[in-house]
């Protein structure tokens, strides 16, 4: 199968069918009747068809995504209809996905890269050679893949995500700005491909498959080295007019505080990003050396690691108070490695809120660590990629 030509020959009734497993996965067929408009025994006998040529079998049972149990009599699009590639980039690493339609996860990789102190050039060549071995280790090849999508952790100009998106003026990855990652991957792989914020694809995964499950309007923090954030209403996400909608870690807390790498002054990630909290525990408690080993001490008791994670929570939860007045989402999901201190964070966050915001804004907020941990971003590149796959493949 060629990746510009997604299952050209499948037409009418049997390409709603396709298109329906594409963006729900594995369905009963009466799910099938509901989302299509098809008669049952229209459906039934579509899917026999499709059956017949390979491109839908049953469901397996292992290996999916978060979705939960899967009982025998769901269908699925096979290995046949196509792949799908998620990429996460972030400042120190790169994570690399495959998965099939049927949304089962062939693959996953993620290894240390210097993505902040590199050229783009040389980061997407390491990327185009990982996605290549996973691609090989799953017993496929760049001819399967009909969709790839591209996460990056700094805002992107164009909307959706999208192929011709460039990376805006970035102080996370200066030597990047003004740079088109994904037309220049595509240019290394020849598969098409589309990028995105990594913040915009970890709310769209929380939401889909996590801890934003159910909710009409999540507001989602990515809260690592930096805070970024996203907000998904009914399901979208709220980009704005540059991109940059849910971007709460560049407000400012002090106005004569210290200047951030946005150019202002006093921002929330300048008090509660990661980068800050290990500056701050440097003089107290120099052995802990990373976020993930700050929040391993704040959960074992350590006092100093839990007082730096609960001011965080609180500074962030005040911020967040005229965003949840304005918006009044029902659920504020916490994910990046500091999501991982649980109510360790959550409870100060609320508390900050309860400062900040209004309180009928709140009557019906839940407050909640992220579930998918650090595959939230590759797992968002993914779902992105089953809802792109029609379009990039024309």
């Amino acid at each position: 199968m060629h990746p510009q030509r997604w299952l050209p020959d499948v037409t009418g009734p049997p390409r709603r069918l396709v298109e329906a497993l594409r963006l729900a996965g594995p369905s009963t067929r009466a799910q099938l009747v509901e989302r299509t408009g098809l008669s049952r025994a229209t459906v039934s006998g579509h899917v026999a068809e499709l059956a017949d040529r390979g491109l839908v079998g049953p469901a397996g049972p292992a290996g999916q995504l978060p979705t939960g149990g899967r009982p025998a009599h769901l269908v699925a699009l096979t290995r046949r209809a196509g792949l799908v590639v998620g990429i996460d980039l972030g400042r120190t690493h790169v994570r690399v996905a495959v998965a099939d339609l049927s949304h089962q996860v062939l693959g996953e990789h993620v290894a240390a890269l210097d993505v902040a102190d590199l050229g783009a050039a040389r980061v997407l060549d390491t990327v185009a050679g990982q996605v290549r071995a996973e691609l090989a280790r799953a017993g496929a090849g760049l001819e399967d893949v009909v969709g790839t999508v591209l996460g990056v952790p700094t805002p992107v100009l164009g909307g959706a995500a999208t192929a011709q998106g460039t990376v805006a003026q970035s102080n996370i990855l200066p030597t990047w700005s003004g740079s088109t990652p994904a037309l220049e991957l595509r240019d290394r792989l020849g598969v098409p491909v589309v990028v995105d914020n990594d913040a915009n694809l970890g709310a769209l995964a929380e939401v889909r498959w996590g801890a934003g499950a159910g909710s009409r309007a999540t507001i989602y923090l990515k809260m690592a080295t930096g805070v970024g954030g996203a907000v998904v209403l009914d399901g979208s996400l709220l980009r704005g007019t540059s991109g940059t909608a849910g971007e709460i870690g560049h407000v400012s807390l002090d106005p004569s505080g210290d200047v951030c790498r946005c150019g202002n002054r006093g921002c929330l990630e300048l008090i509660a990003g990661g980068t800050a909290l290990l500056q701050s525990i440097r003089s107290a408690a120099p052995h802990y050396g990373d976020l993930r080993a700050l929040v391993a001490g704040a959960v074992d008791g350590d006092q100093v690691c839990r007082r730096l994670i609960a001011d965080a929570g609180t500074n962030v939860g005040i911020v967040l108070g005229g965003l949840v007045n304005t918006l009044n989402p029902d659920r504020i999901v916490l994910g990046g490695e500091l999501g991982g201190a649980g109510d360790l964070l959550v409870e100060p966050l609320r508390q900050g809120l309860a400062r900040a915001a209004i309180p009928a804004a709140t009557e019906h907020l839940t407050v909640v660590p992220g579930q998918l941990g650090a595959h939230a971003e590759v797992l968002g590149a993914l779902a992105v990629a089953f809802m792109e796959a029609q379009r990039l493949t024309g």
